[in-house]
């Protein structure tokens, strides 16, 4: 059987693919075993912690003022959430919604993906650089999406020419497998000449960046204070949260 055959067989079945794993088998890794089965090796480490109603409806009004107002800092946010809408919310929950969607006020985005300094950080090629045409520029990001119970992690790889959405992935977690699977999946498809990222642990791990090495792709990563550099990205995710939100209110 073919393995496309084989993962839509599976895919049709109603049980929980990850009980298939078999983290002993001596014959196919962990990592092969979770692309024939077609699911994130993160998904298999996770285990899921319930937050309270109260929490995750802080969590959603939170991402939701953010994203109108990047520059708010936790005061001003405690602020916003007591003058429009009558919640009296202390500081110490503010700053727990904070960590948990990885926002910062100085910058205009969720900083969901956060450096690791014993990863090697690569300049920034962008700098005056027009773009031209398409496959000249890629670039990815992380955000958070909420969901009716919950909440989940999205990345996606967009060209900077055309604004097309080339793959994207959701997860549970904030490791880079699920990162690292979707660059697989855009590179075997085709390739750009620059890939330009934020300095997260995802995208600075050694994983990721030695898949666009082996195809020859210059590596370009934002500096600090460089906000806007994936703004391209960031219309992206306001368009899927604000389209996401009108579909849950429904």
């Amino acid at each position: 059987m073919r393995l496309s055959g084989l993962k839509k067989n599976l895919n049709s079945l109603k049980i929980d693919k990850r009980e298939l794993v078999d983290a002993g088998h001596k014959g196919i890794s962990i990592r092969q075993q979770c692309n024939l089965l077609d699911i994130n090796r993160s998904s298999l480490y996770y285990k899921p912690r319930p937050l309270s109603g109260e929490m995750q409806s802080l969590l959603n009004l939170v991402d939701e003022i953010y994203t109108e107002y990047p520059f708010y800092g936790k005061r001003r946010m405690r602020a916003h959430l007591w003058r429009e809408n009558q919640l009296d919310v202390g500081l110490d929950k503010i700053r727990t919604a904070y960590q948990k969607l990885g926002l910062e006020a100085i910058y205009p985005k969720p900083k969901l993906s956060t450096p690791n300094k014993e990863h090697k950080i690569y300049p920034y090629l962008l700098r005056d650089v027009e773009i031209a045409r398409i496959n000249q520029v890629w670039s990815t990001d992380i955000t958070y999406i909420r969901l009716k119970k919950g909440f989940v992690y999205l990345m996606a790889i967009i060209d900077w020419y055309s604004r097309y959405v080339l793959d994207f992935e959701i997860s549970v977690t904030l490791e880079a497998d699920f990162c690292v699977e979707t660059l697989a999946k855009c590179l075997s498809q085709g390739q750009c000449e620059i890939f330009n990222t934020d300095q997260g642990s995802q995208f600075t791990a050694n994983d990721f960046t030695a898949l666009l090495l082996a195809k020859g792709v210059r590596i370009s990563m934002d500096g600090k204070g460089r906000a806007l550099d994936n703004i391209f990205v960031e219309r992206l995710w306001r368009s899927v949260k604000y389209n996401g939100r009108a579909f849950l209110d429904h």
